[in-house]
């Protein structure tokens, strides 16, 4: 299913508009909104890897990440949907779910799904909203999951950017 056409959103993926690695964010989490996200990776069979600095471990519980002392060095896990894409998520809160992916990987009509059903996944887990914003341009989202049109949508016009 196509959310978004490449045409008509190509603009929110050239790098020099965007930077290279956008936020991807779903506010007003929850631990437990973390840990769907977890069992989420684990459920669909996507490749991941959760490291602590360049130490490689098993995923943990969300819980046990997020209670980490404030000076512990911030874990990430790396997923990836498909075998080109790649999505990093870091655990700097527990009530915003973020993550980071890279424009150059999400080129064309056929990344552009692979991202939208990456959204649409997590934010049917979630029931909430799953938003892109452009580099370093928190809270002006460009593009996101929609929880009542279930399907993600357009939230800034690419006539303007």
């Amino acid at each position: 299913m196509t959310d978004l056409l490449w045409d008509e959103v190509k603009c929110f993926f050239d790098l020099d508009l965007m930077g290279s690695l956008p936020d991807v964010r779903v506010p007003n989490a929850s631990v437990e909104d973390w840990q769907a996200v977890l069992d989420l990776v684990a459920e669909k069979g996507w490749k991941y890897q959760y490291s602590e600095g360049e130490t490689v471990l098993p995923m943990p519980r969300a819980e046990a990440v997020l209670s980490r002392p404030a000076d512990a060095e911030c874990p990430d896990l790396r997923v990836w949907p498909t075998a080109e894409v790649l999505a990093v998520f870091r655990f700097h809160a527990d009530d915003e779910v973020d993550f980071d992916v890279d424009l150059r990987e999400l080129q064309g009509q056929d990344r552009l799904d692979v991202l939208c059903d990456f959204l649409r996944e997590i934010g049917r887990r979630l029931g909430k909203p799953v938003l892109m914003d452009p580099e370093g341009d928190y809270g002006h989202p460009v593009l996101g999951f929609d929880v009542e049109a279930d399907r993600v949508v357009l939230l800034a016009d690419p006539q303007v950017r």
